[in-house]
């Protein structure tokens, strides 16, 4: 799924992200700020949050039931705001289940 989202956010294929993340999904950036699925995506259609590119360093998933938590270590060359960089940033990100799929919930980032 991780991966999933990765390609689609390169892509800009917004829609079907929309489909990967739960209704409630929140996003916290490397600046603490939290954002609301629609913010997000409206941000990325806009060209304001730019994905280019991202490098698996590592990932790890931990499943207990309906609910799992990935953490994932990339390098991500984005656009945000008018600035390119290539980030190192640590996700961790929280997935449930809901009915025979899972969808991203909540997601914070962190540079390492």
């Amino acid at each position: 799924m991780n991966r999933e989202r990765s390609r689609l956010l390169v892509e800009q294929r917004t829609d079907e992200l929309d489909e990967l993340l739960a209704p409630d999904f929140v996003a916290v950036h490397i600046s603490g700020y939290e954002q609301t699925k629609a913010e997000w995506l409206d941000q990325i259609r806009s060209g304001q949050m730019r994905y280019h590119g991202f490098e698996e360093v590592s990932a790890t998933v931990t499943i207990d039931g309906d609910s799992a938590v990935a953490v994932t270590r990339n390098l991500v060359d984005a656009t945000i705001y008018g600035s390119r960089a290539t980030w190192p940033l640590e996700s961790t990100t929280t997935y449930v289940r809901d009915g025979g799929t899972w969808k991203a919930q909540h997601s914070r980032a962190r540079t390492y």
